[in-house]
């Protein structure tokens, strides 16, 4: 059977119940597609904002190897950014260089996403407690944003929980031995 009914000058068209049922399948995939979209733009973004931050963290131990100075990721939470400074957590010689000579080594977080960082002795768990001093001078405590990587390859131990507005978690944990960055995907909360 061909859809459509011929009107009197010979042309095609459709009738209004043929309109009608069309236009009502539409709404009824649209209703079921949209809630799904809604999740997947979050979870798009969640993972946008964990590559961004691993692709800083990568480039900070890079520098770090290159110039054999020590590169410091410095996240501040309070404002949504991030940015790559030589120099020591604490001294007076970090951010005198800044991240404007490291090309990406400056920028945004999304303000969608919520980031809290804790520092860790070796591999980060669930129970372990977040560390408070420097690896290289245990007098002097790390800034609580700020990630040291070493001109020998190596980095502060850190896990950094990245939150998006429905609660779904990523952490993102940094090896202290090998400075290597892996995305862990966490409970929802």
């Amino acid at each position: 059977m061909i859809l459509g009914v011929r009107n009197r000058g010979g042309k095609r068209g459709f009738t209004l119940i043929e309109l009608m049922v069309v236009i009502v399948l539409i709404s009824i995939l649209t209703a079921m597609i949209i809630p799904e979209m809604r999740g997947t733009f979050q979870d798009a973004l969640l993972r946008s904002t964990a590559r961004k931050l691993v692709d800083v963290l990568t480039l900070a131990n890079s520098s770090a190897i290159t110039t054999s100075t020590i590169h410091v990721v410095q996240l501040d939470l309070r404002n949504g950014r991030y940015r790559i400074a030589k120099g020591s957590p604490g001294s007076e010689e970090t951010g005198n260089t800044s991240a404007q000579e490291i090309s990406g080594g400056q920028g945004d977080i999304d303000a969608r996403i919520s980031v809290r960082v804790r520092k860790v002795e070796e591999e980060p768990d669930e129970e372990s407690e977040p560390v408070s001093e420097s690896r290289k001078d245990p007098e002097k405590p790390v800034p609580d944003g700020d990630i040291s990587f070493y001109p020998d390859g190596t980095a502060d131990g850190a896990e950094i929980v990245l939150r998006d507005r429905d609660g779904f978690r990523l952490a993102l944990r940094i090896n202290s031995a090998t400075s290597r960055v892996q995305i862990v995907e966490m409970e929802r909360e």
